[in-house]
């Protein structure tokens, strides 16, 4: 299943300044870059999958797995030959959960032989790492967000993998989604519910009933 979503203005936001330590007590404003808090979040066209709200970045695909009722498995972002993996995650209220959940995932790639690399990015440590696949060897190129009890995790693949700056409109998605965390308490590292909107659920329903209904 695949969306399409475009936007007049795709500029990169400017570096997210909250951890500066510098407040604005008089006009609280909204971070400059994201993923954002649903609490704090700057008004704009998203398409909103629950826990994630997903910017429109033109020329950009939003492709989702879901299940008969419409809860989603996967969600992939895709531009030309990238791609960008996302997936959120509960998290404590006390510290960010990033630095083990990129050392688990650097054990586990060792375990299966591949090796990974530590390097610094835009969102601050990353892990690379180059995989052997079906289609052949893959890089990969995993970034963690830590936020208020959320923690988003993206995977890229294609050149952005190697390449930062060829993440583009993929990196522009990154910077202007939105996390909704909901109130209510979950396990750590559990994934936040993803669901597709009202009438997309509907028509995807439909679809997967429709078989059945002719065999009745």
């Amino acid at each position: 299943m695949i969306f399409s979503r475009k936007r007049a203005e795709g500029a990169r936001h400017a570096r997210d300044e909250r951890d500066t330590g510098v407040l604005d007590e008089e006009t609280p404003q909204s971070p400059a870059r994201g993923p954002y808090d649903v609490s704090e979040a700057p008004d704009a066209p998203r398409l909103d999958l629950g826990s994630l709200q997903i910017p429109a970045v033109p020329d950009v695909e939003v492709r989702v797995q879901a299940d008969p009722q419409g809860v989603i498995q996967q969600v992939v972002l895709v531009h030309g030959q990238n791609a960008l993996q996302l997936g959120v995650f509960a998290a404590p209220r006390s510290e960010g959960i990033w630095d083990e959940v990129r050392e688990e995932i650097r054990q586990s790639l060792f375990n299966d032989g591949a090796a990974a690399q530590e390097v610094e990015g835009e969102y601050g440590t990353e892990l690379r790492a180059r995989v052997r696949t079906p289609e052949g060897i893959t890089d990969l190129r995993f970034v963690g967000i830590d936020g208020p009890r959320w923690m988003v995790r993206g995977v890229y693949q294609g050149e952005a993998a190697t390449n930062p700056a060829a993440a583009g409109p993929l990196e522009a998605c990154l910077d202007g989604l939105v996390v909704d965390r909901g109130q209510e308490a979950k396990p750590v590292r559990e994934p936040l519910p993803l669901r597709l909107p009202r009438e997309v659920a509907e028509q995807h329903a439909q679809q997967e009933g429709a078989p059945q209904q002719r065999e009745a």
